[in-house]
């Protein structure tokens, strides 16, 4: 019995809150998913507002896997310098989702062949691929594909780093005064020193 193939397509907003429901599935976004057919959802709107963005984007593919009519996965492709100091080009692969129902049927090979052709068409060497740490799956998964680990990723809060920033800040001035004090402690103790000495 042959399968029904897998089709690979380039999202746009009207797949709004497909995107949305894959990836809350898949666990990349928490919380409720988007139901279809409420415009005046914000998130809706905003993923909607997103995608538009991305396909308007020659240097971004967002990439929509459908099976039997339906979404069932979903890839992220954005073209970027290789380093801040090179001129190469190379495709930064994110965002990887399968739904769990029809996993282990090829669709998450079928997006990255895919986004191993646009990177040819780009004449860019090399795709990076990032994923969640706790998924081992997938990490496995791109092992097996010839993915070497290159790189931690990790995130930080902006209101997070700048209330450590500003407390290492402070800790620093505080710690510049009182090595300042303990200089000038040292250098009048030395001064009476060498004035007794001397007198």
């Amino acid at each position: 019995m042959s399968r029904t193939p897998v089709s690979i397509k380039m999202a746009c907003p009207d797949d709004a809150a497909e995107l949305i429901e894959v990836s809350a599935r898949c666990g990349g976004e928490p919380g409720r998913a988007a139901a279809p057919g409420s415009p005046c959802d914000a998130r809706l709107f905003e993923a909607a507002s997103s995608i538009a963005r991305i396909a308007a984007d020659p240097e971004q593919q967002l990439l929509v896997a459908e099976l039997d009519g339906r979404m069932v996965g979903a890839v992220h492709l954005r073209r970027g310098p290789i380093s801040p100091l090179q001129l190469a080009e190379i495709v930064h692969v994110s965002h990887l989702y399968v739904l769990p129902d029809v996993r282990r049927r090829g669709i998450a090979s079928l997006l990255l062949s895919t986004a191993t052709s646009w990177a040819e068409e780009k004449d860019s060497s090399h795709l990076i691929a990032i994923s969640p740490a706790q998924n081992r799956d997938a990490q496995r998964f791109l092992a097996r594909l010839g993915f070497g680990q290159v790189a931690v990723v990790r995130a930080a809060e902006v209101p997070g780093l700048r209330a450590r920033f500003c407390g290492s800040i402070r800790i620093g001035r505080q710690t510049s005064r009182l090595i300042a004090a303990r200089r000038s402690l040292g250098r009048r103790a030395t001064s009476r020193v060498s004035g007794d000495m001397h007198g």
